[in-house]
């Protein structure tokens, strides 16, 4: 199976607006630093350089109701030391800027265990030894479950976004090929990939960027408007889900 089989459509407005909030907020299940950045998004016809957003009051509230505050540094990057999710909790974002209040909240997914890693011969690809990553991971039955995954190659993150959900696998034992041309990957590589377990409203935010293949990297910034779990509305995420990584190196 490959990502884009089976999917969905959702219509995008593509804009040349400039300057509009851009929030991309993540909470893990890993031991911090967690990371919630702040900037503006740039016109189409600019480069991918985005100004920060500083002095924001930015915080995230667990279900027991304990207040976590994300200090700013580097500019634009809030972090907090301490903060460590938990699958099946909810988390709740505040971001105060510009006297305004932005609010967002996620619902930490559980679990779902990256089996491993493999690579085998792209036999659609005209060059001689290029090779094809594929993941495989168990399923879990009856729950809804969707994932976002990252590929690098020697530590740099191909530019295509990789989304799914379970409508069609649920309960199976799934191996996804990454069907993707942006970096060749050919013996003596190393890679990377990086499993998320999001919830529903990142599956659609992420799907709908996987659609039109922006130009940055998973997580960067687009000049379209995709679904967004932030209120009022603005360009951006606030994500709470479980990671993990893989690693080989291609022989």
């Amino acid at each position: 199976m490959v990502f884009c089989s089976c999917k969905r459509i959702i219509d995008l407005q593509l804009g040349n607006n400039s300057g509009q909030l851009v929030i991309e907020a993540n909470v893990t299940n890993n031991l911090g630093p967690q990371y919630i950045k702040l900037s503006q998004n740039v016109s189409l016809s600019n480069t991918n350089t985005y100004p920060p957003v500083t002095g924001a009051i930015v915080t995230v509230t667990d279900p027991n109701g304990n207040s976590f505050t994300f200090t700013e540094g580097p500019s634009g990057t809030y972090t907090n030391q301490t903060l460590v999710g938990k699958p099946g909790s909810t988390y709740n974002m505040s971001v105060i800027t510009n006297g305004k209040t932005y609010t967002a909240s996620s619902t930490m997914p559980d679990f779902v265990s990256l089996d491993s890693i493999t690579y085998k011969n792209d036999n659609f690809s005209n060059k001689a030894g290029e090779k094809l990553i594929t993941v495989h991971f168990q399923d879990p039955a009856n729950t809804p479950n969707q994932y976002k995954f990252l590929l690098f190659v020697n530590k740099k993150q191909v530019k295509g976004i990789f989304a799914l959900d379970d409508e069609f696998t649920d309960g199976r034992y799934v191996n996804l090929d990454f069907q993707q041309n942006d970096i060749d990957i050919f013996p003596g590589d190393t890679v990377n990939v990086e499993m998320d377990c999001i919830d529903k409203n990142m599956y659609t935010y992420w799907f709908s960027l996987e659609q039109q293949q922006v130009n940055g990297p998973g997580g960067g910034v687009t000049p379209s408007n995709p679904p967004t779990n932030i209120t009022p509305a603005v360009l951006g995420y606030f994500s709470a889900h479980t990671t993990q990584t893989r690693t080989l190196i291609v022989k």
